[in-house]
């Protein structure tokens, strides 16, 4: 399969979802745009009442290379939505691949020629894994850890995927993937929202590849998991699950 990425990451959009984030964002642009100068942001927020969206349009309008886009979203109802709205403005776009990345920083933008490398090489869909050789995770609480790999676990036991990372929100899709999916029929958020998408690709027979990232716990703001986010993703694996071994129709 031929490359559809340039080597400075030419052909790529990079969604970051946004809410409260005014500190973070400036920062982890740079980093991005540092570390590979072709690719395309897209900051997609969700009406942030500490002026994310406004810093968002300067960061944009002081790019004379035009590479710097935003979404303004006029509610906050969850990541999930907010990558649907980022996704379906990149198809618009016709960009070639398209990567989900948090505004935190505990996604390493220097990391994401790994993805973009795997792609390249085959990949319909690359997960930067922290549970594979090589992958790691920094300065993260314990009980975060816990519940992650919990989470990972009983993921993979439930649909019987091979994936050791299904939950990781770090991740490039070949815009084919993303354009298999039908959008509408998906409602799902956090943790549940990665495995819902990485659990259609593989259904739908795309290749998927997991490559070691380090995950680095956030030095600003505060983390937006919270117990209902776990709870769905519970239920709906477990339903996901069952279709699957009963031979019922896909999910969604």
């Amino acid at each position: 399969m031929s490359n559809v990425i340039g080597p400075t990451g030419e052909n790529v959009l990079v969604v970051i979802p946004t809410y409260n984030e005014s500190e973070n964002l400036p920062i982890i642009v740079d980093r991005l745009l540092s570390a590979l100068a072709g690719v395309h942001v897209l900051v997609v927020d969700d009406s942030s009442p500490d002026g994310t969206g406004e810093i968002a349009d300067r960061l944009a309008a002081e790019d004379e290379a035009g590479r710097i886009h935003v979404l303004h979203r006029t509610e906050k109802d969850g990541l999930g939505k907010a990558y649907l709205a980022g996704f379906t403005w990149g198809l618009a776009r016709e960009y070639a691949v398209l990567v989900e990345m948090d505004a935190d920083g505990s996604h390493a933008p220097e990391q994401l020629h790994r993805l973009l490398d795997a792609v390249n090489a085959g990949a319909d869909l690359a997960i930067g894994s922290r549970y594979v050789t090589g992958g790691s995770t920094v300065n993260w609480p314990k009980r975060r850890e816990f519940l992650s790999r919990g989470a990972n676990t009983y993921a993979r036991l439930a649909l019987g995927s091979s994936i050791r990372d299904i939950t990781a929100g770090f991740r490039a899709y070949r815009r084919e993937v993303l354009e298999s999916f039908d959008f509408a029929a998906i409602d799902s958020a956090g943790y549940c929202f990665q495995i819902d998408l990485a659990w259609r690709a593989v259904q739908g027979g795309f290749t998927v590849t997991e490559v070691p990232i380090t995950f680095t716990e956030r030095a600003i703001g505060e983390s937006k998991m919270d117990g209902g986010v776990i709870t769905e993703a519970f239920l709906q694996v477990a339903r996901w699950g069952m279709d699957s071994r009963f031979g019922r129709s896909k999910h969604g």
